[in-house]
């Protein structure tokens, strides 16, 4: 006697029809699909099959938008949601170059801005990650979305990884070294900013998800997203080279800006320490950097411009330079 179709079923379908009947998910059938996932009501075969075909197939910004509700829709969000002015997605790792937007983000804290940052690690062998290097530094790492709102009200600043967030989610990021290729779950995680912050900053590996990113914050009212490809796939500006940001104001199209080159074009060479003193040193005065210095200021730019507080390119790294001059360098490692 034939079993009747299991509900997860008709998404692998879609997905899975060959090149002449396949589509992307509808923004409806992604929520849907993902929000099942998190649930527990897809069989792991189901969810393998389902993360490998769209893989293949690559994801649109209608799947990477429905994926995103369907997360929010199971979050366990807290009883009061702080006001938070700028999500912070880092979920790449960084293995060439020390993670030198975190202080473009302690800056913008300091500076007033309230920055929820989210992420993942220990993903990929070989790569230092944001949670390691913020305990280094001595921030709190969020065990609790009421913690991370209670940082954030306190410092402007607080980090909550993806283990938290949903851990689901991060069970499925695990899956990359048994299914040999990243899933979905690396593009749509950066944008579930679960606060709703009204800015939203992204960044990506490859030039081909600007699109889909900015689609998908389209698609999602997103007020202001930015996305550029960044350092490593983090949300940090490369100095030595021209950097396309593509930023989509609410529904409407995107728009696209290249952010001149800060230093002379070259390759910068691999750090091949990874000494996170390094870092602290910057941050107190205690080394000189060119390259270092201009990812911080060249990265708080992009920041600062999206957040609105510059109307222009120079008028915005003008402004990251002054705030970078200005900084407190007593304040990290961060006192108790």
């Amino acid at each position: 006697m034939a079993q009747p179709l299991h509900p997860f079923a008709k998404f692998v379908a879609i997905l899975g029809r060959g090149k002449t009947k396949q589509r992307a998910l509808s923004v409806a059938e992604a929520r849907e699909a993902m929000a099942m996932i998190l649930r527990g009501e897809a069989e792991p075969a189901q969810i393998g099959a389902f993360l490998m075909l769209l893989r293949l197939k690559e994801e649109a910004p209608s799947e990477i938008a429905g994926f995103t509700l369907g997360t929010r829709d199971v979050l366990h969000l807290p009883a009061e949601i702080p006001q938070v002015d700028l999500d912070w997605s880092s979920y790449a790792g960084k293995r060439r170059q020390l993670p030198y937007f975190l202080l473009s983000a302690i800056l913008l804290a300091q500076n007033g801005v309230r920055v929820f940052m989210h992420g993942a690690s220990e993903h990929t062998p070989g790569r230092v990650y944001t949670d390691d290097v913020l305990r280094a530094l001595g921030f709190p790492i969020a065990a609790s979305l009421e913690e991370a709102s209670a940082q954030i009200t306190a410092r402007n600043f607080a980090y909550t990884p993806l283990s938290v967030l949903s851990p689901k989610l991060q069970e499925l990021m695990e899956l990359k070294p048994l299914l040999g290729l990243r899933s979905p779950v690396h593009s749509f995680s950066r944008m579930i900013n679960p606060f709703a912050a009204p800015t939203m900053l992204v960044g990506i590996f490859h030039r081909g998800f600007m699109d889909i990113h900015a689609g998908a914050a389209s698609i999602l009212g997103q007020p202001v997203a930015s996305v550029f490809r960044g350092e490593g796939g983090e949300v940090e500006r490369r100095p030595n080279k021209p950097t396309q940001v593509g930023s989509t104001i609410g529904a409407g199209d995107m728009q696209s800006e290249i952010w001149p080159q800060l230093l002379p074009e070259g390759h910068q060479p691999p750090d091949e320490v990874m000494d996170i003193d390094d870092l602290l040193a910057l941050w107190q005065g205690r080394s000189a950097n060119a390259y270092a210095v201009a990812s911080v200021t060249g990265t708080l730019a992009i920041a600062l411009k999206s957040l609105g507080k510059a109307e222009d390119i120079a008028a915005a790294q003008a402004q990251a330079e002054a705030m970078w001059n200005a900084r407190d360098t007593g304040y990290l490692p961060l006192r108790a």
